[in-house]
């Protein structure tokens, strides 16, 4: 019977072209939920298996899943680290969203790095996705196979962006045979010979390039305001500013994509933006408007709502503060 509904599973798989993944031919672990409680009504995930084997009406398939998965670390599969997955969340909030596949050659070197497949990275990009809350505020669920300890490494670089930002380059240079420096296009020649103002200096320059990356990577290189997508006039603007929230200085939804302009106008609170991501004009430029640009450089993009990222959605906490604090309505 087991067999059967197997050998049902992959012809299944096979004529509608869904994504599976074979520990042996006659084991197939099915990635996706809905199809997996649609052919046995039970999800089979090889991370869960134990907490799923419990409630399983077919108790036999799970204990048959538990020795495929000791026979498989047995023939040598890895585990992943803590330093590994470090360097996935890095690459994960570098990478635009639609770019997760095992095609791209930054997974491919980062898999080279690591000594694993490109797959098997782009598929723990995936599992990442499944843990980004803003995604899930948009319905996007990701994978749904992210491990116990995939979520407590999100988790902490959700709690401490600062230091797992700056570990996780660290960690990257090491892997690479380079310095922190050199990675980070940091000109040597402009920082102190040694000492805690060195490494304090270089660590705020590594941070702020990673902002950099990951937030123009979640708006795929596109003005939240304009539309402009040349990253050369565009900045990784702060919606509370860096010197007022340490905590979130690198948190990427305390961030936006916006040219120099609009994040000039931005600081000084001429403009803003609404919970609900529509652009605000103050009053103060709006009287201007009669002036030469005021009015195509400010004034039309008056309640027009903002281009979403689709990661790192803007958090409407930090949205609410310069609309209600730094605005000059």
């Amino acid at each position: 019977m087991v067999q059967q509904h197997l050998s049902r599973a992959v012809r299944f798989c096979r004529n509608n072209n869904r994504w599976l993944r074979t520990i042996r031919p006659s084991c197939v672990l099915l990635l996706d939920e809905k199809l997996n409680r649609r052919l046995f009504g039970f999800p089979l995930h090889l991370n869960n298996f134990e907490s799923e084997r419990a409630s399983s009406p077919w108790p036999w398939i799970h204990a048959r899943i538990g020795r495929q998965r000791e026979y498989a670390m047995k023939q040598g599969q890895k585990l992943w680290t803590r330093e590994e997955l470090i360097l996935a969340v890095n690459l994960y909030c570098k990478l635009p969203f639609g770019r997760l596949h095992y095609r791209n050659p930054l997974i491919a070197e980062l898999a080279n790095l690591i000594g694993r497949t490109p797959s098997s990275v782009a598929l723990k990009l995936v599992n990442f996705a499944s843990l980004d809350p803003s995604l899930k505020e948009r319905g996007i669920k990701g994978a749904q196979n992210a491990s116990k300890l995939d979520k407590e490494i999100w988790n902490e670089f959700y709690e401490n962006w600062s230091d797992l930002s700056f570990e996780s380059e660290k960690q990257l240079a090491i892997k690479s045979n380079s310095s922190i420096e050199k990675m980070n296009s940091i000109d040597e020649n402009e920082l102190p010979q040694d000492g805690k103002t060195r490494e304090q200096l270089v660590k705020v320059r590594v941070n702020q390039s990673f902002f950099r990356k990951a937030i123009l990577a979640a708006y795929n290189n596109t003005c939240c305001i304009t539309g402009i997508q040349r990253p050369e006039l565009l900045i990784a603007g702060h919606i509370k500013p860096w010197a007022l929230d340490e905590k979130n200085r690198l948190n990427p939804r305390n961030g936006i994509a916006i040219n120099a302009l609009h994040d000039k106008a931005y600081e000084s609170g001429l403009i803003s933006i609404s919970p609900d991501y529509k652009i605000k004009i103050s009053s103060e430029l709006k009287k201007l408007n009669n002036q030469n640009g005021i009015f195509d450089y400010f004034v039309k993009y008056e309640d027009k709502e903002i281009i979403l990222p689709d990661r790192f959605l803007p958090d409407k906490e930090f949205l609410q503060y310069h609309y209600y604090e730094r605005f000059k309505q």
